[in-house]
């Protein structure tokens, strides 16, 4: 992704040439309260490239799930086109896109608050303010990205369901039997509400147990409703204010169920 497309909706002042933009232009009473018409220009644009976010959301939920269907199948892929690849690049893209998001609403602050009779250059603000923040990236800046670590988890847990494990671990697990393993993993497919199989289970981010949404989410609407604060039902989990924002879907979980369920119904066949 590169910034300089983006920088172009910046106007550096030709549009307003000639225009006064100061404090009560124009209009006495609306003193204080007018934006210079190239920032006005700017947050109209700003608004256009968040949508540009939801573009890498969906491609990072593509990416994991083919991922998982890689894992689910034992299908081996060139390091060409590994999903990990595609995540990271994903990962980058948004960090790039918060930072000059944050660049450009930085920019339309300044000059909110300054509100100088000298049009500003704009492109050249935004540029500065993108590159301080580009020049403090570091590799630890994923472990923020919410749909990055999800999909790390997700891709660990998925294998760890199927008895893969990483090339340095697989001298460790050599004669493990594969129904002892799924025998072990049966354990996390009940739901700690219903005591049933899960079938739509949801992950809390805080503590890592899992629960059948529709019971987690009604649990926990009751709680509220009543004024109370909703702990996880796991016995000995100590947290105590579960909120329906620690919950994610858990994907490599629930293709681990129908996974073990589908082997189960080939062989009583």
């Amino acid at each position: 992704m590169t910034s300089e497309p983006a920088l172009a909706v910046f106007a550096t002042g030709e549009e307003s040439e000639g225009r006064s933009w100061g404090p009560g232009a124009g209009n006495p009473g609306a003193a204080g309260q007018e934006l210079h018409p190239a920032a006005s220009g700017v947050e109209s644009a700003l608004s256009s490239l968040k949508n540009f976010q939801s573009c890498i959301s969906s491609g990072m939920d593509t990416a994991s799930s083919v991922a998982l269907d890689l894992v689910e199948t034992q299908t081996e892929v060139s390091s060409e086109y590994s999903m990990d690849k595609a995540m990271v690049e994903f990962a980058m893209m948004d960090r790039e896109l918060n930072h000059y998001l944050k660049a450009v609403q930085s920019t339309i602050n300044h000059v909110k608050e300054e509100r100088s009779e000298k049009i500003p250059d704009l492109k050249l603000l935004v540029e500065k303010k993108f590159l301080a923040l580009q020049n403090k990236n570091s590799d630890a800046d994923f472990q923020n990205n919410e749909k990055f670590v999800q999909f790390k988890q997700q891709l660990k847990e998925l294998k760890k369901q199927y008895g893969l494990q990483p090339d340095r671990e697989a001298d460790s697990t050599e004669g493990v039997d594969e129904d002892m393993i799924v025998t072990q993993s049966q354990t996390n497919f009940i739901c700690p509400i219903t005591q049933l199989e899960m079938k739509k289970p949801v992950k809390n981010k805080v503590c890592g147990h899992t629960y059948e949404e529709e019971a987690i989410v009604r649990m926990i609407e009751s709680k509220h409703k009543r004024k109370k604060k909703a702990c996880c039902p796991k016995i000995g989990c100590s947290h105590t204010d579960m909120r329906m924002s620690d919950l994610i879907q858990d994907e490599a979980l629930r293709r681990a169920i129908e996974s073990h369920n589908k082997k189960r119904r080939r062989q009583s066949n």
